[in-house]
């Protein structure tokens, strides 16, 4: 029987992406660039990758937080400053947190049945903001933010620093759904806990990690928790 969920935030409850593209052009605008939407797509996909270099620990976070936006301008031909640009989107950023379809109602009806727990890479200072926004403390018996754990997801580290704050833990009645394969489910994985991997736009699995489940709807998940 479940009793402890981790839930990823980004893309599983809240809509990143949207966030990201309004915060983007909002900075982009604050330094005079026009928010385009090839530079708005060509950011997205920087950033990812930047992040994905975080999870194999090739990057630092500071190295994230500045080399994407050193790329981008590099790839654009301008001199912008990095460090600007990032304290800007940073705030920009802390301000927005719109809701994954379902994301609010899966919240509602896991609440006062299992146990919740955030679990991102994000940082924190944004996350701390976004949270509070939400109004989503509510919801959580604890909130890791890797960024204060002292590592990031998929490393065990970053688990094994999350279940010694939760009394009475038990491997075996513990569950991380999320949207990412490379951080939330390889991080389940190495911490030896179930996985249900969140794909609602049926992204093509060639990474050789396999969850134990696998929805497209938030809303499934209340079937298949029932079934772990």
């Amino acid at each position: 029987m479940i009793r402890n969920i981790f839930i990823d935030l980004d893309d599983t409850i809240l809509d990143f992406h949207k966030a990201e593209r309004t915060a983007l052009s909002a900075t982009l605008e604050h330094l005079g660039i026009p928010p385009c939407e090839n530079t708005l797509k060509r950011y997205s996909e920087i950033n990812r990758e930047c992040w994905k270099k975080l999870e194999t620990g090739e990057y630092t976070r500071y190295e994230v937080l500045h080399k994407r936006f050193e790329l981008l301008f590099s790839e654009m031909g301008i001199r912008v400053s990095e460090a600007e640009a990032q304290r800007e989107y940073e705030y920009r950023l802390s301000l927005e947190h719109p809701f994954m379809e379902g994301g609010r109602e899966l919240l509602e009806a896991l609440f006062g049945k299992y146990r919740l727990y955030i679990a991102s890479n994000g940082t924190a200072v944004v996350q701390d903001r976004r949270i509070k926004d939400a109004d989503l403390e509510k919801y959580f018996d604890g909130i890791f933010i890797s960024q204060r754990l002292g590592f990031d997801k998929p490393k065990k580290e970053f688990f094994d620093r999350a279940f010694e704050k939760i009394a009475d833990f038990k491997k075996e009645e513990t569950v991380i759904l999320g949207d990412s394969l490379t951080s939330d489910i390889l991080g389940g994985i190495n911490a030896g806990i179930k996985t249900c991997y969140f794909n609602p736009k049926a992204r093509k699995n060639d990474t050789g990690i396999t969850p134990d489940y696998e929805i497209s709807k938030l809303s499934d998940f209340l079937s298949h928790i029932k079934e772990l």
